[in-house]
């Protein structure tokens, strides 16, 4: 039985990766750990811990406490947010990934961190993009991002600590709103569907981008964990995605469940000059051929499971 410990078990995909996680392998054996514990208040059927995952000492002790066999680093300040204070991204963003590193290489932890389709950059390739090619993004979550990965590469080879990392494309939830994202209209889209049956979106249509489905995400993480090290030609990362799509073709499917949906534009410099840097498609054949890798959900069965979650959420009262 692995004893797991996810920190910033709070965020978008941690606060769902560890119910995975604890129904996989028992509730005792998975500790959340997140420096908010006010976005925790779902996990409260397992071991909690508060955690600045930039406080090396405290995270060293808690591995130490419950005997910690993988961590999972899923701590970031995302890209939109990233470019307001570029300075706290990489303390944050890096502070916590080389604490995990050198609190596993002690004590010979395995080290998940997601990478992201940010890595690259606007001389990547935007169609089909390899899964080794350049990367050279403009915003300081990319460069967060390429250079855990390197860094983790590095613990791998240098001190042989076992590192895996996927490069998440944008992550559509029903569960925790994102939180700064350059992706994140894929999920308010949604919402605003059920809500106004109207949405504004602040990526302009022809804007394509990967995608993928939250239990899609959940299971990637764990099965690139359990995978076979000895098929692993890569680590740190794999591409992976389930579908790519604009405001336009999302506002469609949608529409097929809405007929009154109505989609407008306010685009986000920002925003869009992030998204504009990155791929309209990834080539995932690796993950594929590595570990398996095969996603369930594509755009139209996530808008129908996606519709009916909020829609639920709606009828209660709870947006």
């Amino acid at each position: 039985m692995k004893n797991i410990l996810v920190v910033g078990a709070g965020g978008q995909i941690g606060s769902e990766l560890v119910p995975f996680l604890r129904n996989t392998y028992g509730v005792n054996n998975v500790v959340a750990a997140d420096i908010d514990e006010s976005k925790c208040k779902n996990l409260s059927d397992g071991p909690f811990e508060k955690l600045d995952a930039t406080d090396g000492k405290t995270f060293a002790e808690i591995v130490k406490k419950h005997k910690i066999d993988a961590i999972y680093n899923m701590v970031a300040l995302l890209s939109a947010t990233g470019e307001k204070n570029p300075e706290l991204a990489w303390k944050i963003n890096m502070g916590a990934l080389e604490n995990s590193l050198n609190i596993a290489k002690e004590n010979k932890c395995a080290v998940f961190t997601p990478s992201s389709i940010g890595a690259f950059g606007p001389t990547t390739p935007m169609d089909n993009t390899p899964q080794d090619t350049i990367m050279q993004p403009n915003t300081i979550y990319g460069v967060c991002k390429v250079s855990g990965e390197l860094l983790s590469n590095y613990y791998y080879e240098r001190f042989g600590v076992d590192t895996r990392s996927v490069r998440f494309p944008g992550i559509i939830s029903n569960v925790t709103l994102p939180g700064g994202g350059t992706t994140d209209y894929a999920v308010e889209i949604y919402y605003e569907a059920i809500k106004q049956q109207k949405y504004t979106s602040n990526l302009d249509k022809g804007t394509f981008l990967d995608m993928m489905y939250m239990p899609d995400a959940i299971k990637a993480c764990a099965d690139l964990m359990e995978a076979d090290p000895a098929k692993l030609k890569h680590r740190n990362s794999f591409n992976i995605t389930a579908m790519s799509f604009d405001p336009e073709i999302i506002g469609d499917e949608i529409r097929k469940h809405i007929p009154e949906f109505k989609l407008s534009y306010d685009v986000d410099p920002v925003k869009q000059a992030i998204a504009n840097s990155w791929p309209n498609s990834m080539d995932d054949s690796c993950a594929r051929e590595e570990w398996g890798w095969n996603p369930k959900y594509n755009l139209a069965e996530m808008t129908i499971d996606m519709l009916e979650k909020i829609q639920e959420k709606h009828d209660k009262g709870l947006i």
